[in-house]
């Protein structure tokens, strides 16, 4: 009987480039992965974490994406976008921020991720400046972090209802800043600039050549007959503002994964040769959708917020009652954003063992960058059954822990 030799096994280090040691994540996802493996245990879970519509995509615009799909839109499409869409797109901003747009200024993309990585990406330089909301998206800090610019943090303050100091970010502003990034609704917060913010933070730009990222995802999802509104919108500033908005939170459709940026007709070849380069296109079909979510019927859009609304306020309320726990009012989104320090636990501590111990799945504030220590988020993207299920179990956790 022949016998061969074992070849010895070589292991080889894996060896990542230097700039994933600066790369960050998004927790609800990590958060979902931990609260489903407790859910194949057998434990019962109420989802408080992602931050996606519960809701299904209006009927008419899946319609339009089943039609798209049987007469042929399965093939590559213009790095930019369907230019149906991109027009669809402009006179929609056109309109609804009183403003001139035409299609040659907006770049479709798959999701709302890519504009805040592109823009990052063709703007700042290594040692550049990025000012940011903190506590804010996470990505905004992980791609400022990724490209090597500095991430600068501006803190958003509960008592100014999460909005921040602007003598703050006037100081902080310096010949390195290269883009300041504003969220409105926000998340994590909820909070929402009014027309005076956005013209106190205008003001403190003044002149300069600073470019502003306004992130509007949230823009159709403002409570109480509030208004929204961009910076975008003031003059002088058209040219210095990406708008970054899109279907995910409006219509439902976070998982046929299309947003938008409206930017100069001189940068947005720039941002679309980066699509070229990384996705080529956004899917032809979903795009034939998107022209009928923008241009057919809305009633889905105010069906949906005014239920995010009567959820927000009967969370709100039942956080209220609830020992350590106090939570102003959010105004926009669909984000509940408690303070916890009358618990004595920190934000991580506290959202873990609300997870394993009652089945709550919340987000640590600190997921949304330092200055979210002592708050907790939880979405209201769930029936109002389950949220008040939610509150009785945080208020059982709370009566034995506390």
């Amino acid at each position: 009987m022949t016998t061969f030799a074992m070849e010895p096994v070589t292991q080889y280090e894996l060896r990542l480039a230097e700039r994933m040691s600066r790369l960050g994540t998004e927790t609800a996802f990590e958060v979902l992965n931990k609260a489903r493996a407790l859910e194949r245990q057998g434990k019962q879970i109420i989802h408080l974490e992602i931050g996606e519509p519960d809701f299904d995509t209006p009927g008419n615009i899946v319609e339009a994406g089943v039609q798209a799909l049987k007469k042929g839109w399965t093939h590559y499409g213009p790095s930019a976008g369907l230019p149906e869409l991109r027009q669809a797109i402009a006179e929609e901003v056109s309109r609804s921020r009183g403003i001139k747009v035409t299609s040659d200024e907006v770049v479709v993309v798959p999701g709302g991720k890519p504009i805040i990585f592109f823009s990052i990406l063709a703007l700042a330089d290594i040692e550049d400046e990025v000012i940011y909301p903190n506590p804010g998206f996470p990505i905004y800090e992980s791609m400022i972090r990724y490209v090597g610019a500095k991430a600068v943090p501006i803190r958003l303050r509960e008592e100014k209802d999460f909005g921040f100091d602007v003598n703050e970010l006037a100081s902080l502003i310096t010949d390195r800043t290269r883009l300041i990034i504003i969220n409105s609704p926000q998340n994590p917060t909820g909070g929402v600039l009014t027309q005076q913010d956005i013209r106190d933070i205008a003001d403190v730009i003044g002149d300069r050549n600073i470019m502003v990222l306004s992130d509007e995802i949230y823009s159709r999802l403002i409570f109480d007959g509030g208004q929204h509104h961009s910076i975008m919108s003031l003059p002088g500033f058209q040219d210095r503002t990406i708008l970054l908005d899109g279907f995910s939170k409006t219509y439902a459709m976070t998982g046929w994964r299309m947003g938008y940026g409206v930017m100069r007709a001189d940068l947005a070849p720039h941002i679309t040769r980066l699509m070229t380069n990384s996705n080529s296109c956004t899917a032809s079909f979903t795009q034939v959708a998107g022209i009928e979510a923008v241009r057919g019927d809305q009633t889905s859009v105010d069906r949906m917020r005014n239920e995010f609304q009567r959820r927000r306020d009967a969370f709100v309320a039942g956080l209220n009652k609830i020992k350590g726990f106090s939570c102003r009012m959010p105004k926009g989104a669909f984000y509940v954003f408690p303070n916890i320090t009358g618990t004595g636990w920190k934000s991580k501590k506290l959202a873990d063992a609300l997870l394993e111990d009652a089945g709550i799945a919340g987000l640590s504030g600190t997921s949304f960058g330092e200055y979210g220590e002592g708050y907790l988020r939880f979405s209201v993207a769930n029936s109002l059954e389950n949220l008040n299920k939610a509150l009785e179990r945080i208020d059982d956790w709370t009566k034995k822990n506390l």
